[in-house]
């Protein structure tokens, strides 16, 4: 057994066994199931949103300071109203983007269509960069959680957050369909134990049985801060964290059944309700119970403590509270490992980002996504210590850059649509823009939850910044030229490879015959390029018969060589029989050039084969944004016996770029699925 079979039966054990390309139409789910993979982040929230309320309102002289009839820590209240206020805002906006781009992509596709390249790349560095961040806090606030129960922990903090990260990789790569069905159990269990505590806590409350925290020291500040409007949009901003996760749905719909839009919408609405539910009700029972931020205990663990009680039963349901907080916090980190992939793919499929993020590995998910977003989050906690309250300032940053740039796109897309006629459409960037009969109210939506998520935006980056948020601000800008300068990349190679017409053969090659030829040249190839021209022009000059043969992997590129592939034959009088496609329904090509390999030669094996790969080389950093196909295919060939193997390396350098290059963004009329929500058939204009 050779390594390499080695590594695919481990990782048959460990991820599962292949899945062909065809089985993606079934990895859905049905809504209850994609509210658990995709609302839990949002849900989560609350298990932390309140607590960070309290600590900004415990760093003030509150007193008997009122607002509108709320004094000292109720304060809370009437900002958490104000927040449920903006998730509903936020919700609506969401909920027409889902409607607008039915195919996902979210807030980048909004960005891209409505607001130019620039800043979809702003949003998707934001995005990535929260994806990221919310692995790291999710799981972090989870473990904060189990610390309160067993304090004997504490010292194991980033083993444990680490330990859970390096689980969600592996289940995730396991499948969409399998991580879905496992992960929506937690979900729905913090819904019920959460849902009970809560039914609980207000029915004593009305009872008057409902006790006060005891044995809980609170957060100490050697000076206390005046009050001031700045320190309540502090406060207001710090809850804000109750609305993270709210724009996972819209970028994600492929998760969801048809009809994607509806489902999805419908999902986002149930999830917003029961976030405002839950979020209104922690604030208001935390309030009444009298919990304070504390580092020794969370707002949810006082609150469990204090409606149950500590003895006999009333203890069970208080250790099921925590497992519920902990459970949801633990699946709010799944969150992204379904957003993330998806939405690096799609950057990646615009040339902003490595190829290899639009691959999918043995499960049909994006592997290299996974694997990048784990990465990420295990250097967070390393550097901060899992600590919850040091990740929130570069967590709520980016998310709430990406609310700002996606509702400004939606109310431009909503003034565009206003500019029409009834029976008008005209063309977006991918989409179709059709008049709007209620365009006013919905821009008037967008553009409010644009405004104030703005704010809360400015206020995070200027009270949080000397605590960490200087470091988001640094990152995105940087990540968006890293982003551009790969785009580059991609258009030069891309250029500079082109075929700008059918090329023309000097030589004709050679009808392989098995009873005439005991040598024959099999060529390896997966796009027609500049690069392949010279690969076959060498082989042609050996007069030996020659056969081109892509591995089907991509249906798209295999599509578009086998079409290409026939102009060529036709303009240059070859034999049809020198192309061939060869599909690949595992997306394998180390085995699928093995296979291809052993057939022929148990179907010739008097045959000599010489087998030719292109070999494309450019210097670093930019290496690392190919995938070397050349290497794959050389460590599958080198074990085949009787062979010959020569590799044509061609620095990309030296290949000439067309006169007068200029990298530009492609502005297409390519449409994503309608779903038949427009039946009439409107006029198009300005086309």
């Amino acid at each position: 057994m050779t390594i390499r079979d080695m590594r695919e039966r481990f990782a048959e054990t460990l991820i599962g066994q292949r899945l062909r390309s065809a089985e993606i139409v079934h990895q859905t789910a049905p809504n209850f199931i994609a509210l658990a993979v995709l609302a839990s982040d949002a849900m989560s929230s609350v298990a932390y949103a309140t607590e960070e309320i309290l600590i900004i309102l415990n760093t003030a002289a509150i007193g008997s300071f009122t607002l509108i009839g709320f004094t000292g820590n109720a304060i809370s209240i009437p900002i958490a109203i104000a927040i449920a206020l903006l998730i509903g805002i936020v919700t609506i906006s969401y909920r027409q983007t889902i409607f607008s781009n039915p195919a996902g992509g979210g807030g980048y596709r909004v960005a891209k269509e409505n607001l130019g390249e620039e800043l979809a790349q702003v949003t998707g560095a934001a995005l990535l960069t929260d994806y990221i961040l919310t692995v790291a806090v999710s799981i972090s606030a989870g473990v904060a959680n189990v610390v309160s129960i067993v304090p004997a922990l504490e010292p194991l903090r980033v083993e444990l957050t680490i330990g859970i990260i390096i689980f969600m990789t592996l289940i995730n790569l396991r499948g969409t369909k399998e991580s879905a069905r496992l992960f929506s159990i937690p979900t729905y269990f913090f819904l019920s134990t959460m849902g009970l505590t809560l039914l609980i806590g207000f029915i004593r409350m009305a009872t008057g049985t409902l006790g006060t925290v005891q044995g809980v020291e609170a957060i100490q500040h050697n000076a206390l801060e005046p009050i001031t409007m700045l320190l309540l949009l502090r406060a207001f901003s710090s809850g804000c964290t109750a609305l993270t996760g709210i724009e996972a749905i819209s970028n994600d719909t492929q998760l969801f059944k048809q009809p994607r839009a509806k489902n999805a919408a419908k999902t986002l609405v149930v999830m917003a309700t029961i976030l405002i539910t839950f979020f209104l009700s922690i604030t208001v029972l935390a309030n009444a119970i009298q919990a304070v931020p504390s580092h020794e205990e969370t707002v949810i663990s006082q609150l469990a403590r204090t409606v149950y009680g500590e003895q006999g039963v009333g203890y069970i349901g208080y250790v099921l509270t925590i497992i519920g907080a902990f459970a949801v916090l633990f699946m709010a980190a799944n969150t992204p490992f379904a957003d993330f992939p998806q939405l690096a793919a799609l950057a990646s499929a615009d040339g902003f980002l490595p190829r290899q993020l639009t691959y999918r590995g043995r499960r049909l998910v994006f592997t290299w996504g996974v694997l990048t977003l784990s990465t990420g989050s295990i250097v967070l906690v390393l550097i901060t210590g899992a600590i919850v309250t040091n990740l929130i300032p570069l967590y709520a940053i980016g998310v709430f850059l990406g609310f700002t740039i996606s509702q400004t796109g939606m109310l431009r897309r909503f003034w565009r649509s206003g500019q029409l006629k009834p029976g008008e459409f005209t063309y977006g960037l991918e989409t179709k823009i059709y008049y709007d009969p209620h365009w006013r109210l919905k821009l008037a939506v967008s553009g409010v939850g644009a405004m104030i998520t703005f704010v809360v935006m400015i206020v995070f980056i200027v009270t949080k910044f000397t605590s960490g948020a200087w470091f988001i601000v640094l990152l995105i800008p940087s990540l968006v030229w890293v982003f551009f300068q790969i785009h580059r990349h991609y258009k030069e190679t891309a250029a500079r490879l082109r075929l700008d017409a059918v090329p023309v053969f000097d030589r004709k090659p050679l009808v392989f015959d098995p009873a005439e030829h005991r040598t024959v040249a099999l060529y390896f190839c997966d796009t027609w390029s500049n690069l392949s021209v010279q690969v076959v022009n060498t082989i042609l000059k050996r007069d030996i018969p020659v056969k081109i043969i892509h591995i089907g992997v991509d249906e798209k590129r295999a599509t578009a060589f086998a079409k290409r592939s026939q102009e060529i034959i036709d303009l240059n009088g070859w034999d049809s029989s020198v192309a061939l496609v060869l599909d690949d329904e595992y997306r394998d090509l180390y085995n699928s050039v093995k296979s291809a390999l052993q057939r022929l030669r148990e179907q010739y094996p008097d045959v000599h084969f010489e087998i030719y790969i292109g070999a494309l080389r450019t210097h670093f950093p930019f290496t690392l944004l190919h995938m070397s196909t050349d290497k794959f295919l050389r460590d599958a060939l080198m074990e085949a016996e009787d062979i010959s193997l020569s590799i044509k390396q061609v620095d990309l350098d030296s290949l000439p770029l067309p006169p007068g290059f200029k990298v530009t963004f492609e502005h297409t009329h390519a449409q994503h699925e309608d779903e038949g929500d427009h039946t009439a058939q409107p006029q198009p204009i300005h086309s």
